[in-house]
C-alpha cells in the first residue's frame, strides 16, 4: 500500500535515507487498541494517586465533582468526534485549529498540548516514584525516575503496533485491577466487615461522617482542581484515530463508552472505597486504592494494587508520551518546529521528536528534590497540566462552534453528530472558566495557573519569529488541509 491508501501523513519526496523517511505515520492500531486506549486514556495517576488528597479535601462529593466533570468531558468528546469524522485529513487538534481558527491557532495548540503531555509526563514519573519508595523507601527518588524516563524513551521507538499492543494489555490490568476492588468492596459490605480501627465496611459511611459536603461548599469546589487532571488523556483516541484503522467505525464507539467508562471507573470504584474506608480515614499521601484493600487485611493484595497503580503510571507517561511526539510530528509538517522533527523511520516512528520530548522527562528528577515531598511534587505538575489542558479542550469547543457555523452541510450530513450542538459547546466553555476560578481559589494549585501566561507569552514570540521565517522563506504559514474525500471514507 502507498502512504495515501494507509491513510499517512503527506510530506515531501520521499528521502533516500534507509535509516531516516520524509513519508509519514501508517494506521496500525487496530479497533481493539483504539477502544483500550480510549479505556486506558481515562483511568491515569490522577485516579489511582491524586484521588487521596480530592477525598480529603471534598469527602464523598468527590463523586458529585467527579460526575459533573464526567458530564461536560462526554461533549468535549463529541465535538471531537464530530470534527475528526467530518474530515479525516484531521490528524491532530492542531490540525482542526488551524484550519478553523487560523494558522496561529494551530501552532499555540499543538505546542502547548505537547508541553501539557510533557508536564503530565513528568507527573506520571513523580508517582511512580511514590510507588516504588512503598516498596522500599530507602531507594533514592532518582533512581526510579531515571530509570523510568530510560523505559519511556525506549518504548516510544517502536512500531505504532507495539505501542497499541502495549497499551491493550496495560488497559486490561487497570480493568482488572478496578473491576476486582469494586467486588471486593461489595462482599465487605455485604459481610459488615469490621476493620481493625473498629469501622464497619457500608455504604452509609458516605453519609454518615460529616455527611455528603463535610467540608461545605468550599470543599465541593476545590476537588474540581485537581478533578480534572484526572480526565487528562481522553482525549488521546483523537490523537489515536489518525492511525486507526476505520476510524468511522472505531472512533464513536470509543466515544460513547466515556459514560459507562465514568460511572464503573470513577463513581463505582471511589463510591466503594469510601463506602469500606470513611473519607476522614484515608490519607492524602497514599493511594486509596492500596491504602483500602491494606486496611481489609489483604496484604498480598494490596501489593498487586500498588504494582497495578505503578503499571497504570507507566502507561499514562506512555500515552503522553506518544501523543506528545505525534504532535511535534505534525508541527514540523507544518513548519511550525525544525523539519527534522518530520522524519520518520521505516516502521513510521517519528524517531527525532521521540528523542526531543524524552528529554524533558528528566525534569521530574531535579523536581522531587526542590519540593516538600512527593505528594506536593505531584500537585504542582498536576494542576499546571490541568491550566493547560484547559486551552487545548477550549480550542476544540471553539473549533467546533466555528465548523458549525461554517460548514452546515457537514454538521447536517454528520451521523455522529454533537447532542444539542447549539447549546452544549457554550455550556463547556462555562464550565472552563469555572475550573480556572477554582484553580485560582486553591493555595496550591493557584501558582500554576498564575505562571501559565508566561508560557503563552513565550508561544506568542515563537509564533512571531517562526511566521516571519516563513514569510521570508516563501513558504505557507501552516500546510494545507485537503478537503477531498479521504480513501478511508469508502469504509
Amino acid at each position: 500500500m502507498t502512504s495515501i491508501e494507509t491513510g499517512a501523513f503527506q510530506g515531501r519526496a520521499p528521502d533516500t535515507s534507509i535509516e531516516e523517511h520524509d513519508g509519514g505515520m501508517q494506521r496500525g492500531l487496530k479497533n481493539r487498541h483504539l477502544q483500550l486506549i480510549a479505556i486506558g486514556g481515562s483511568i491515569g495517576t490522577g485516579l489511582f494517586l491524586g484521588s487521596g488528597k480530592l477525598i480529603s479535601v471534598s469527602g464523598p462529593s468527590i463523586i458529585l465533582v467527579y460526575l459533573v466533570i464526567g458530564f461536560f468531558v462526554f461533549f468535549i468528546m463529541r465535538a471531537l468526534g464530530e470534527l475528526l469524522l467530518s474530515n479525516l485529513h484531521y490528524k491532530t487538534f492542531g490540525d482542526i485549529a488551524k484550519d478553523m481558527l487560523g494558522p496561529w491557532a494551530g501552532f499555540f495548540v499543538s505546542w502547548n498540548y505537547w508541553f501539557s503531555w510533557v508536564i503530565a509526563c513528568v507527573a506520571d514519573i513523580v508517582a511512580i516514584t511514590a510507588y516504588v519508595q512503598w516498596f522500599n523507601p530507602d531507594i533514592p527518588a532518582w533512581v526510579p525516575a531515571l530509570v523510568t524516563a530510560a523505559v519511556l524513551t525506549l518504548l516510544n521507538l517502536q512500531p505504532v503496533k507495539f505501542f497499541g499492543e502495549t497499551e491493550f494489555w496495560f488497559a486490561i490490568i487497570k480493568i482488572v485491577a478496578i473491576l476486582g476492588l469494586i467486588a471486593v468492596g461489595v462482599i465487605l459490605m455485604a459481610t459488615q466487615f469490621q476493620s481493625p480501627g473498629g469501622t464497619t465496611a457500608s455504604i452509609a459511611n458516605l453519609w454518615e461522617h460529616g455527611g455528603v459536603f463535610p467540608m461545605g461548599l468550599s470543599g465541593f469546589v476545590l476537588g474540581f482542581q485537581m478533578g480534572i487532571f484526572s480526565f487528562i488523556g481522553v482525549e488521546l483516541v483523537g490523537t489515536a484515530a489518525a492511525e486507526t484503522q476505520n476510524p468511522r467505525r472505531t472512533l464513536p464507539k470509543a466515544i460513547n463508552s466515556i459514560v459507562v467508562r465514568i460511572l464503573i471507573f470513577y463513581i463505582g470504584a471511589l463510591a466503594v472505597i469510601m463506602a469500606v474506608t470513611p473519607w476522614d480515614e484515608i490519607s492524602p499521601d497514599k493511594s486509596p486504592f492500596v491504602a483500602t484493600l491494606a486496611t481489609a487485611g489483604f496484604g498480598l493484595a494490596a501489593v498487586v494494587i500498588q504494582l497495578v497503580v505503578l503499571t497504570s503510571a507507566a502507561s499514562s507517561a506512555n500515552s503522553g508520551l506518544y501523543s506528545g511526539t505525534r504532535m511535534l510530528f505534525g508541527l514540523a509538517k507544518d513548519g511550525h518546529a525544525p523539519a527534522k522533527f518530520a522524519l520518520t523511520d521505516a516502521h513510521g516512528v517519528p524517531k527525532r521528536s521521540v528523542f526531543f520530548t524524552c528529554v524533558f522527562l528528566f525534569a521530574a528528577i531535579p523536581l522531587l528534590f526542590a519540593g516538600d515531598g512527593v505528594i506536593a511534587a505531584f500537585t504542582f505538575v498536576s494542576s499546571m497540566c490541568a491550566t493547560l489542558i484547559l486551552f487545548t479542550w477550549g480550542s476544540i469547543v471553539v473549533s467546533y462552534i466555528v465548523y458549525r457555523k461554517r460548514y452546515p452541510d457537514r454538521h447536517a450530513a454528520s451521523g455522529f453528530k454533537m447532542p444539542v450542538s447549539r447549546v452544549a459547546p457554550w455550556l463547556v466553555l462555562a464550565f472552563f472558566v469555572f475550573i480556572a476560578a477554582t484553580l485560582v481559589y486553591g493555595d496550591d494549585t493557584r501558582p500554576s495557573i498564575l505562571a501559565a501566561p508566561a508560557w503563552f507569552v513565550i508561544l506568542t514570540v515563537l509564533w512571531q519569529v517562526r511566521k516571519r521565517r516563513l514569510i521570508r522563506d516563501g513558504r505557507p504559514l501552516t500546510g494545507a488541509i485537503p478537503t477531498a474525500p479521504h480513501p478511508l471514507d469508502a469504509d
